[in-house]
């Protein structure tokens, strides 16, 4: 089972947070707010946030900027991964994968199941790897960042987290792009 072993020492990460909305500027942001105080109460850093519209391009063009600056290491989007014609999020991050963490959007549905039933069905959650970065993408609801926060990433992004965790294979991540 998993736990945090206390003698390991805190790592904090590096999180830019994305929310895709048409609508929302940052003071109506109820769900890039609910990540950007999990973020920090854990004790990362917020290293950007921004708001873009749901338009595939813009998406995939800031997840190559944000993959690209070495000053972060994780981005969390959150919108746009719904089933409507505007929902365009998961294309945009897999545009940028080089990696899909798959099994993350398999423990997301079952961390949903238990709060929303089969109404999980519905999210298209994903994440996975790029030029070293980690990216995720959760729906658009506090409720569902709050879950995907609190059930998984807190545990996955922090270096004491056991059996293992995401930040422990960081420094390995962009291995196959370096010379050799």
């Amino acid at each position: 089972m998993s736990r945090i072993d206390e003698n390991a020492q805190f790592v904090p990460v590096r999180i830019a947070v994305l929310t895709v909305s048409d609508t929302r500027s940052i003071e109506e942001d109820r769900s890039g707010q609910t990540l950007v105080d999990r973020i920090e109460e854990a004790g990362h850093q917020l290293a950007d946030r921004r708001i873009l519209p749901d338009e595939r391009a813009q998406i995939a063009a800031q997840l190559r900027d944000w993959c690209a600056d070495p000053a972060i290491d994780v981005v969390i989007s959150t919108g746009g991964t719904g089933l409507t014609g505007r929902d365009v999020t998961v294309e945009a991050h897999r545009d940028v994968y080089e990696k899909e963490i798959e099994a993350f959007a398999t423990v997301f549905t079952i961390v949903s199941m238990k709060k929303i039933g089969t109404s999980a069905v519905q999210s298209r959650a994903t994440g996975g790897v790029a030029q070293g970065t980690y990216l995720f993408a959760l729906p658009g609801s506090p409720g569902a960042c709050k879950d995907a926060w609190d059930e998984i990433l807190k545990l996955q992004l922090d270096l004491r987290h056991r059996p293992c965790n995401f930040v422990e294979i960081m420094p390995r991540l962009d291995e196959h792009l370096r010379r050799k």
